[in-house]
């Protein structure tokens, strides 16, 4: 579940009524959600509000929400979140030199809900493209001048965001539990972990290694690995001159199949189409 979800549901509530339910996919470092709720929840009207959720020097998450109320005593919100991969194409010197990076704590800030956000979120859920790649240009086009936008706007914090899955992270000890979950992971391509086991390595709360892993990285803990393990096959069998068998034992799949399954769910190709 991404991170943006613990927000989300600190306004919601446990009694929300999701009507629909719509994702969008931008690229690998923006991620978007619109949500008719059917409920009151506990944002003014037509309000905007952006999240940020620092976890380490130059590392942030950010989320922008925005509430538009609709007939029926219904609600739309849409969400954009700026994963971590998308603060590292700027130098930390200018980030933080506007707000609000240069705050070192989870900050919730208002953000006003002006025609010019309103027209760039109906232009980010009605993008019409003649193929996928100018799709998602259009979409991270809209995305960048929506975050333009709001942080043009903003001025000072009227609140510290109590986000009860990401408030840990502001302890250092907390935070480096994480990374050394990552670094676990990262030398350890042929043995996948369980989260079990792996909350257990770094003395960690399952739940809370599991949203913090979501936070820094940007991906679920299964992703994660599986992203490194599909990675690292791609190299050895372009590379190494390895077989599928051998790359399949290497990185610690059952079998042939599911090494064959995921690698062409991940790739879209099967691994002995890579072989020289």
């Amino acid at each position: 579940m991404p991170a943006t979800n613990s927000v989300l549901d600190k306004f919601l509530g446990e009694e929300a009524n999701i009507l629909l339910r719509e994702k969008l996919d931008l690229n690998s470092f923006i991620q978007a959600e619109q949500l008719t709720v059917g409920n009151t929840i506990h944002f003014d009207i037509d309000e905007g509000r952006l999240f940020l959720f620092p976890f380490d020097e130059g590392h942030y998450t950010l989320h922008l929400l925005y509430v538009q109320q609709q007939e029926l005593s219904q609600t739309k919100i849409s969400w954009v979140q700026y994963l971590p991969e998308f603060f590292h194409l700027f130098p930390t010197a200018q980030l933080s030199e506007n707000i609000p990076f240069r705050l070192d704590q989870s900050t919730e800030l208002q953000v006003p809900f002006c025609s010019q956000s309103r027209n760039l979120i109906h232009d980010l859920w009605n993008v019409k493209a003649i193929n996928p790649l100018l799709q998602s240009f259009q979409l991270t086009e809209i995305s960048l001048h929506l975050l333009r936008r709001a942080i043009e706007h903003v001025t000072v914090p009227f609140t510290v965001c109590p986000v009860p899955a990401c408030r840990f992270l502001a302890n250092d000890a907390e935070r480096e539990k994480i990374l050394d979950a990552v670094k676990i992971l990262d030398a350890s391509l042929d043995r996948p972990y369980t989260i079990k086991e792996l909350a257990r390595r770094v003395a960690m709360n399952e739940c809370y290694l599991k949203k913090g892993f979501k936070t820094i990285t940007g991906k679920t803990i299964n992703e994660y690995q599986q992203e490194l393990r599909i990675a690292r096959a791609k190299q050895m069998l372009q590379h190494h001159g390895q077989t599928v068998s051998d790359v399949a034992s290497a990185l610690g799949y059952s079998s042939i199949s599911h090494f064959s399954t995921a690698f062409k769910k991940a790739t879209g190709i099967k691994p002995c189409e890579l072989l020289g």
